[in-house]
């Protein structure tokens, strides 16, 4: 028996569990040459997953509706006939949200149970790292002593990124959700300040003072009025890496914002957006110290895993309502 989750409607504002459809079927999974028959371990949702699921262009083409949603994978080689792979291995790819599947083995990459827990190399070692890695370094350009705020600091990517900041020596300032979260900040990921946007009054005000000498990098995950205020803090030749922008996905009219102009020109500030694909050529170097960071103990990270198939659409809504803490992935 297979199970499959389809993306039965496209969604408007805030994805419902009436967007997705369970199907499940007798399968024979018939594995040719150069296929592997795989079973899936643990699945990672998201934010950019709900662009995928409009039609609107954008950098990747959208999931098609009646058939299978797709991300991030760990899954196990039941069966190989690929010189690649081996029975037993660990695999790691873009895959359907599938208990079982055959796959002909484009785009996957062996992942090593015994130098990190699998549900790992889905977010720190994994595009999670390497998103927080190569946005911070190839455009936020760190000098120690500088000073790096952080929306959405208690997610996946951004605690990553807080951390990598902490290495560089440059001081950190996260803006997360709840105090508890805050409290996770400073605690276990070295953030120097925290800024609870849903019970502070005046975010402009809040950030002046956690940075009193400006903000000279912004790795904005949010967007929206908490970037509006980062962005009446910055200083001269500030960089603002837009990374993602999820308290806006679910928008079914097009948000209000702040004019940036004024704020780029006034500074001769960078503000790029980009996406980790941009940067595949720093990926060996990036897992090399991310790794490295790993085993020395310098980096930490935080999961929040929900079990059961079925669950993965709850889990992936459950990111518009900042229900994780750190990487949400679902383990089967």
């Amino acid at each position: 028996m297979t199970k499959t989750i389809l993306l039965k409607n496209r969604p408007e504002g805030k994805p419902s569990m009436s967007d997705f459809e369970f199907k499940t079927e007798e399968s024979e999974n018939t594995v040719n040459q150069g296929e592997l028959l795989l079973e899936t371990k643990y699945v990672s949702v998201d934010p950019y997953l709900r662009g995928r699921m409009s039609d609107a262009k954008s950098y990747v083409p959208p999931f098609q509706l009646n058939k299978p949603i797709q991300s991030g994978v760990i899954a196990k080689v039941l069966e190989s006939k690929n010189e690649k792979f081996a029975e037993g291995d660990y695999v790691s790819g873009m895959l359907n949200w599938q208990t079982k599947q055959v796959s002909k083995a484009e785009g996957l990459t062996k992942v090593d149970p015994s130098k990190a827990p699998l549900s790992a190399y889905l977010g720190i070692l994994g595009m999670t790292g390497l998103t927080a890695y190569t946005g911070l370094t190839e455009i936020g350009k760190p000098k120690a002593g500088e000073t790096l705020v952080v929306s959405g600091a208690a997610g996946a990517v951004g605690s990553v990124v807080g951390q990598i900041g902490k290495i560089l020596g440059l001081k950190l300032i996260g803006i997360a959700g709840t105090d508890e979260k805050i409290e996770m900040l400073k605690s276990k990921f070295g953030f120097d300040v925290g800024i609870n946007y849903k019970t502070t009054k005046d975010m402009k005000a809040a950030i002046a003072e956690a940075a009193p000498n400006g903000v000279d990098i912004y790795f904005d995950n949010v967007g929206g009025p908490i970037s509006d205020a980062v962005l009446v803090n910055i200083n001269r030749l500030a960089r603002i890496i837009v990374c993602g922008a999820i308290s806006v996905y679910n928008n079914t009219e097009a948000p209000k914002s702040l004019s940036v102009q004024p704020f780029l020109v006034k500074n001769s500030a960078l503000m790029q957006g980009f996406i980790v694909s941009n940067y595949t050529d720093k990926f060996p170097e990036a897992m090399k110290q991310l790794s490295t960071w790993l085993a020395e103990d310098k980096l930490k990270y935080s999961e929040t895993i929900v079990k059961g198939f079925d669950n993965i659409p709850n889990a992936f809504i459950d990111l518009f309502e900042g229900k994780n803490k750190g990487k949400m992935v679902v383990e089967l």
